[in-house]
């Protein structure tokens, strides 16, 4: 926490290593069970990246993926759903279709649409990348 605040008086809010450091903190909280800290810091961290890195940086996408994460553990599942469906879009443009960040948002994907009883399109979405379910 502390050198998040350092980076932040030294760097800025907006500078890539104080949104590092933001991520890494949200990635804690969310490891300590802290998950409407961790979607505050996410979404914000993500709104951040967009408006200086643009929608598809690799840290924007990341961004984003951490925030589904989040949303998915809250049970926020049309949210988390729309997120991961932009993301997965976005890092099949980016980072193309065999990148292991593009089958996490696959995999991430699959998790919200199964969530929403929705299992045959869950498993035709693993199938598509060849992931096992």
């Amino acid at each position: 926490m502390w050198r998040r605040l350092r980076r932040r008086r030294t760097l800025g809010d907006d500078h890539p290593d104080t949104l590092a450091s933001v991520s890494s903190l949200a990635a804690d909280l969310r490891e300590l069970g802290e998950l409407q800290q961790a979607r505050d810091l996410d979404q914000d961290t993500l709104n951040r990246r967009r408006r200086t890195l643009g929608d598809d940086h690799p840290d924007t996408l990341g961004s984003a993926h951490s925030l589904a994460v989040d949303l998915y553990a809250l049970g926020e599942f049309e949210r988390a759903r729309e997120l991961d469906e932009d993301t997965l879009t976005r890092r099949r443009r980016v980072l193309g279709e065999d990148h292991p960040h593009t089958h996490r948002s696959a995999r991430n994907l699959a998790a919200d649409l199964a969530a929403m009883g929705d299992a045959e399109q869950s498993a035709a979405l693993l199938a598509e990348f060849g992931l096992a379910p």
